[in-house]
């Protein structure tokens, strides 16, 4: 009996199904899932309250660091053992005003002179989060398919490039060239994810290498690009500037000029949101998808293809790059098409993703906490707070999140059926040498 259904075209596909372990009595046996599926899923199957633990545990170390870099401190420090009263509230006041001002400035500005300029900081905030929002959910479809994206700068930067050559010159009113632009630049990510997927499907290449190289060539595509009279680059100049988005091509505000962040992006990555959703959780190809992600073996031996599986998805990672390529493009505050119009966007989509334990709605949720770090930390700085704090925050968050076992360990959680299962193997292992 062969390891795959007869008729899925594997075999065609350069994967026989000798490739399948077979048991001492000929049957096949489905092998155990890739060990990469395994730490992806081990990373992912965190409940609500680790998650919570490690933004937690992540602010707290932010707050002593903040602690550590404010002058008071430092110079109050200077006598603590003779009156250290004087260092702990001059620590206190330090993290106290710094996540003050990260609340006023990405939540409620409360010293506001109207309430339009108390909740523009909450609209900034939602602003923020569109591209992260749409490029996470790249990320986390790749996840659920048991693929770690790590090209979503690069499916960003294409799309950026390919929207700027197909659409910019063209004189369209603004009801017609807002979807053409949109349309194009999702397609261009599209394709970017699509080649990542398509050389994984047929030579088994690994995806992480893939997508990190695909990074460089889409950066330096886009640089060649901006620099060449008649592509890209600003008309009337010899340097490497791009061309500025027509106005007819950028999203409406949403709320008016007092709001400029919060245009007609974050309704289209509303709407991803809710595509995702359904894809993974509610339609048939979800299913294969997520059983691809479970065990890619167990997967083809029920007969699903799980090459196509692997297109499919990187497609879809693709296009939801580009979509948030084009919220940093088309937004209604754009400054044009330049070589880092992805603004680390691509990167921190993975820690948005890891974050959102790879769910639509969960990644919904982790992209407006961070898109609410990036806007509060502007009113950091005012207080004299370096801005690298936010950005050792959102790592630390990761660092907790990806690995489990440390934050079980500082809180004293149980150990995970996972954990559980290793041990039980170890001590079998150990019984029978000692045997």
């Amino acid at each position: 009996m062969s390891g795959a259904t007869p008729g899925t075209g594997d075999e065609k596909k350069g994967l026989p199904t000798e490739q399948l372990p077979r048991s001492s009595d000929g049957s096949s046996e489905v092998a155990p899932p890739p060990r990469a599926n395994l730490i992806l899923k081990e990373m992912l199957r965190g409940s609500a309250v680790t998650t919570i633990l490690a933004i937690f545990l992540a602010l707290v170390v932010g707050g002593v660091l903040i602690a550590f870099t404010n002058a008071d401190v430092q110079a109050a420090s200077g006598y603590f053992f003779s009156r250290p009263g004087d260092t702990l509230t001059a620590a206190w006041n330090a993290v106290y005003n710094g996540y003050e001002a990260l609340f006023r400035g990405a939540i409620f500005n409360a010293r506001g002179a109207d309430f339009a300029a108390q909740i523009r900081p909450l609209t900034n905030t939602l602003g923020f989060a569109a591209p992260l929002i749409a490029a996470g959910l790249g990320v986390a479809l790749a996840f659920r398919v048991g693929l770690f994206n790590i090209g979503a700068r690069g499916q960003m930067l294409i799309a950026v490039g390919v929207a700027g050559l197909l659409t910019f010159n063209l004189d369209l009113p603004i009801w017609l060239h807002i979807p053409v632009t949109l349309i194009a630049g999702i397609a261009g990510g599209a394709l970017w994810g699509g080649i990542a997927g398509l050389i994984k499907a047929r030579t088994g290449a690994h995806e992480v290498i893939l997508t990190i190289m695909l990074n460089y060539v889409a950066y330096y595509l886009l640089l060649w690009m901006i620099r060449t009279p008649g592509l890209l680059q600003k008309p009337g100049t010899n340097q490497a500037l791009g061309y500025a988005t027509p106005e007819s091509a950028q999203f409406p505000e949403l709320l008016g000029p007092k709001f400029p962040l919060l245009d007609l992006g974050f309704v289209f990555v509303v709407v991803a949101t809710l595509f995702v959703w359904w894809l993974i959780e509610r339609s048939s190809l979800g299913m294969r998808m997520r059983a691809v992600g479970e065990n890619p073996h167990a997967a083809r031996a029920a007969g699903i293809s799980v090459q196509r599986v692997y297109v499919y998805a990187m497609l879809f990672a693709g296009a939801l790059a580009g979509l948030a390529g084009m919220n940093q493009i088309q937004g209604a505050v754009t400054t044009g098409i330049t070589e880092t119009i992805d603004a680390g966007i691509g990167f921190d989509a993975i820690t948005v993703a890891l974050l959102g334990r790879s769910r639509a709605w969960g990644t919904f949720a982790a992209g407006i906490l961070f898109g609410a770090l990036k806007a509060g930390s502007f009113s950091m700085q005012a207080q004299d707070i370096p801005v690298d704090i936010v950005l050792v925050v959102q790592s630390l968050v990761v660092l907790f999140i990806a690995a489990p076992p440390l934050l079980r360990a500082v809180f004293f959680l149980p150990k995970s059926d996972a954990e559980k299962a290793a041990k039980a193997r170890a001590k079998a292992a150990k019984k029978a040498v000692m045997a």
